[in-house]
């Protein structure tokens, strides 16, 4: 189901083509793998890489891509008032990537509670498996009217739960719940 395109100015390449119904029958993938691109030639930086942020929009495509795939849309967030937000997102750049390479995005879902994601992304160049990047997100579903952390509606988070489930045996990613900082050498 399609909905008109909103009056905004930036826009994912999902924005607009509803999701599909959502059916239990179907064996969940782990991990996902529901986005693939290439880089954009407005993504590539006085480097001649893909610039940081650019990273992240690809991360946050994703993101849409498992919204969608939950059953998350515009008619959700227009109908109910819901929506996720991002509350934190850690990055690790780990290889460069160059103007039109293609990129293959995979997603598992780390965890959840009745009103929390925690996401992991990775970033693959697209027919040699390399690792170029991974994004580790925690979002909150908000009732966007009252402006503040709401629990899932029961069919949303049964959603949720099967794919946590199918996800689990996964085990925790490398750079999944690292810190940052300077690591020094005591004296």
């Amino acid at each position: 189901m399609s909905s008109p395109r909103p009056d905004h100015g930036l826009r994912t390449p999902l924005e607009g083509t509803g999701h599909l119904p959502w059916d239990s029958r179907r064996p969940i993938p782990a991990p996902l793998r529901l986005c693939q691109t290439r880089v954009k030639s407005d993504w590539v930086d006085y480097n001649h890489h893909m610039s940081e942020s650019c990273y992240l929009l690809v991360f946050g495509d994703s993101t849409d891509a498992f919204f969608r795939f939950i059953g998350i849309d515009e008619n959700y967030r227009q109908t109910g008032g819901h929506s996720f937000y991002t509350v934190e997102t850690h990055l690790h750049n780990l290889k460069e990537v160059a103007l039109d390479e293609p990129l293959d995005l995979h997603l598992q879902l780390l965890d959840h509670d009745g009103k929390r994601l925690h996401l992991f992304h990775s970033m693959f160049l697209g027919g040699s498996g390399t690792l170029l990047a991974t994004a580790e997100q925690m979002l909150v579903h908000v009732d966007m009217h009252a402006g503040r952390a709401a629990t899932m509606p029961s069919d949303l988070l049964a959603r949720v739960a099967a794919i946590r489930a199918a996800h689990q045996p996964l085990g925790l990613p490398v750079q999944a719940g690292s810190r940052i900082g300077i690591r020094r050498t005591p004296v």
